[in-house]
């Protein structure tokens, strides 16, 4: 049962896409090699313990207590993060360095920096890395806010017209239709995972040609990447 579990999550981990397949896959595969590990230790009683303390041990990182997160580094850490994927080959529903598209280039990216601040005993980051990775949030999602993930910014337009002063690095501009987002990385540069070549990469809406920088957006933000409100 532990060989069978854990040959089902190293598939599941190798495969690009980020999907309920992964999501419910995982759980049943961990399920069963603990289940296979709590098989072969269940007699006698003292190494029955070991499978039974996994359980609570697992839980610890998202029990931790609640830390104000360290926005600044954590905008840092997801900025570079995204700068890490250029070149990484566009794949629907990816989010990985296999395979990315649009929209799991920055919840990847995000990800990554909330896991960092989880491994340093934040354990709010940790909370929020879990959320993230439970609840898919496509173009369209981000759009329309899904779980409070995100909040509109006011500013909206053709991209390459807009002001990119009040624009944040690491905040979100999503077509109308909401098919695509790109994702602002400071001084005049955008990143995306585009269908068209196929491939993760960074340009300049005035002086690189290509077709997502004539799309009316809208400009979206992270919630998280916001200051707390100060009563």
């Amino acid at each position: 049962m532990i060989v069978w579990g854990g040959a089902a999550a190293a598939f599941l981990i190798w495969r690009p896409e980020h999907d309920g397949i992964l999501r419910y896959g995982m759980v049943a595969a961990a399920a069963v090699m603990w289940a296979g590990l709590l098989v072969i230790c269940w007699r006698p009683w003292p190494r029955r313990a070991a499978p039974l303390a996994l359980l609570p041990i697992a839980a610890i990182p998202f029990l931790l207590p609640a830390k104000e997160l360290d926005r600044d580094a954590l905008r840092k850490s997801y900025v570079a993060g995204m700068r890490g994927f250029e070149g990484c080959s566009y794949v629907w529903g990816g989010e990985s360095a296999r395979g990315i598209d649009c929209s799991g280039l920055p919840r990847r990216a995000l990800r990554d920096a909330l896991r960092i601040q989880a491994l340093h005993g934040n354990g709010t980051a940790a909370r929020l890395w879990l959320e993230q990775w439970w609840f898919d949030t496509s173009a369209r999602a981000l759009k329309a806010g899904y779980r409070d993930f995100t909040r509109p910014t006011g500013v909206e337009g053709w991209l390459q017209e807009l002001d990119f002063e009040s624009i944040e690095a690491g905040d979100l501009a999503v077509t109308d239709d909401g098919r695509h987002v790109l994702i602002y990385l400071g001084e005049g540069e955008w990143t995306q995972a585009d269908p068209g070549p196929g491939r993760v990469l960074t340009a300049r809406p005035h002086r690189d040609d290509n077709p997502w920088f004539a799309s009316r957006v809208s400009i979206h933000r992270w919630m998280i990447l916001d200051p707390p409100v100060s009563l």
